[in-house]
C-alpha cells in the first residue's frame, strides 16, 4: 500500500509541476476589430467600478454589451457616461431557463453585423489587462474554436473561505488538454462564425449553466477547445456561502454530465481514502509522504500564482495554500464532500432563483423572496 500511496502522491505533484511548465512566458495578444464582451449583471448591480476600470485598461479594444433582466440603474448610468462603448440589452424574466442564460441569449440576438469576436465575462472577476487580448489570440490565429481562462478564488480572511479556495485551486492548477477541457463562462471567447455554426442561441435555450452548455455543444461538434494557462482569473470569495458555492459548481456538473461527475468523484474518493489509510494505519512514513507531496504542490502553486496574478492579488490567493500545507487531507475530504452533496438534489439556488434541473435543462423555477 505504501508504494501505491507514494506513486499517487508523486503523480499529483507532477501534475501541478506540469501545469507550471506549460504556463506561457511569451504572452502574445491579438487586438482585432469587431470584438464585443458580453457581461450579464443583476438589476441591483453596483456598477462594478473595479471591474470597469480593469476592462477599460485592457490591451485590446472591444465593445461592452451589458445584459440585464429589466432596469439596472448602474448599467444605464455607465452607458450614459461611456457613450458608444457600452450597449445595454434588457432580457426580461426567464420562464424556462436560467436567468443568466436568458440574458446571454438576449445579448446574442442584439449583436451587430460587425461583431466578429465574442467574449463572455462574469461580473465578479478582477481580470488582468491582458485578458481580452489573450483570449482572442488563439481565435485570431486559428489555433482554437473556443478559448477559456479559469477561475482562481481570492478568499477573504476566513478559514472556510480559504478551504473552499484550496479545493478550487486543486482544479485550477490541474494539467489539462484540449480534449479534457470545459470552458468557464467567466472568461471565455468564441468567434461569431463558430457561434453561428453551433447555433449558440439554441444550444443555450432552456439550460441553466452557460459554460457547460457551450462546452458540451463544442465537444459534440468536435471543436477545438483551448485553455489559456496564464489566465487564472482572480475572483473574490466571501466566507458566507462559500461551501454552498462549491456544492453548486458540482451540481452544475452532475446535472449536465453525470459521467463527468462520476469520474471526478472517483478520482477524489481514491485520494481521500488513501489519506484516511495513511493517517490511521500507514504510520509516519505514509504521513510524511503525504505531507511532503502536499508541501511540494503548495510551493509549485505559489510560483504559479505569483507569476500569473496581479501583485495585489497574490496574498489573498496564498491563504488557500496553508490548508494544503497544514491539513491536505481536509482539502481532499472537503472536495469529496462537495461532490457527494451535489448528488443529493437537483435543485440549484443561484442569482435569486431556485432551479430544478434534469440533464442540464431547467424543469422548474421559483424566484426567492
Amino acid at each position: 500500500m505504501l508504494w501505491i500511496w507514494a506513486l499517487l502522491q508523486a503523480l499529483t505533484l507532477m501534475g501541478v509541476a506540469l501545469y507550471l511548465r506549460h504556463v506561457p512566458t511569451d504572452r502574445k495578444i491579438e487586438a482585432p476589430d469587431g470584438a464585443v464582451a458580453i457581461l450579464s449583471v443583476r438589476d441591483d448591480w453596483d456598477g462594478g467600478p473595479v471591474l470597469i476600470a480593469r476592462l477599460k485598461a485592457q490591451s485590446a479594444a472591444f465593445r461592452l454589451l451589458i445584459a440585464t433582466s429589466g432596469v439596472c440603474p448602474a448599467a444605464d448610468a455607465l452607458a450614459a457616461r461611456e457613450g458608444g462603448w457600452v450597449q445595454i440589452v434588457a432580457a426580461g424574466i426567464a420562464q424556462d431557463e436560467g436567468q443568466k442564460v436568458h440574458k446571454l441569449r438576449a445579448a446574442l440576438r442584439a449583436l451587430r453585423p460587425e461583431d466578429r469576436w465574442l467574449l463572455f465575462i462574469d461580473a465578479d472577476i478582477d481580470p488582468p489587462t491582458r485578458l481580452v487580448g489573450r483570449l482572442l489570440f488563439p481565435l485570431v490565429r486559428d489555433k482554437a474554436d473556443i478559448v477559456t481562462g479559469y477561475r482562481l478564488l481570492l478568499p477573504e480572511r476566513n478559514m472556510v473561505a480559504a478551504l473552499v479556495g484550496a479545493v478550487e485551486m486543486q482544479l485550477a492548477t490541474m494539467p489539462r488538454s484540449a480534449n479534457a477541457t470545459m470552458p468557464w463562462g467567466g472568461a471565455m471567447a468564441i468567434s461569431r462564425a463558430v457561434a453561428d455554426r453551433l447555433d449558440l442561441d439554441s444550444a443555450l435555450a432552456g439550460r441553466l449553466s452557460d459554460d457547460m452548455a457551450v462546452g458540451l455543444a463544442g465537444w459534440r461538434a468536435k471543436l477545438r477547445l483551448r485553455p489559456v494557462r496564464d489566465l487564472l482569473v482572480a475572483s473574490p470569495l466571501q466566507a458566507s456561502g462559500a461551501l454552498a458555492f462549491g456544492v453548486r459548481q458540482y451540481r452544475h456538473v452532475i446535472t449536465n454530465s453525470a459521467g463527468m461527475w462520476r469520474l471526478a468523484t472517483a478520482l477524489v474518493a481514491v485520494q481521500s481514502a488513501f489519506w484516511l489509510w495513511a493517517l490511521l494505519y500507514g504510520g509516519w512514513p505514509a504521513v510524511m509522504i503525504g505531507y511532503g507531496a502536499a508541501a511540494g504542490r503548495a510551493l509549485v502553486r505559489a510560483r504559479i500564482i505569483a507569476d500569473i496574478l496581479e501583485p495585489e492579488q497574490v496574498q489573498a490567493a496564498r491563504r488557500s495554500l496553508w490548508w494544503d500545507i497544514l491539513a491536505p487531507f481536509a482539502v481532499c475530504w472537503t472536495h469529496l464532500g462537495m461532490q457527494l452533496a451535489a448528488a443529493c438534489s437537483d435543485r440549484i439556488r443561484w442569482g435569486g432563483f431556485d432551479y430544478w434541473v434534469k440533464q442540464g435543462a431547467v424543469v422548474r423555477i421559483e424566484k426567492l423572496r
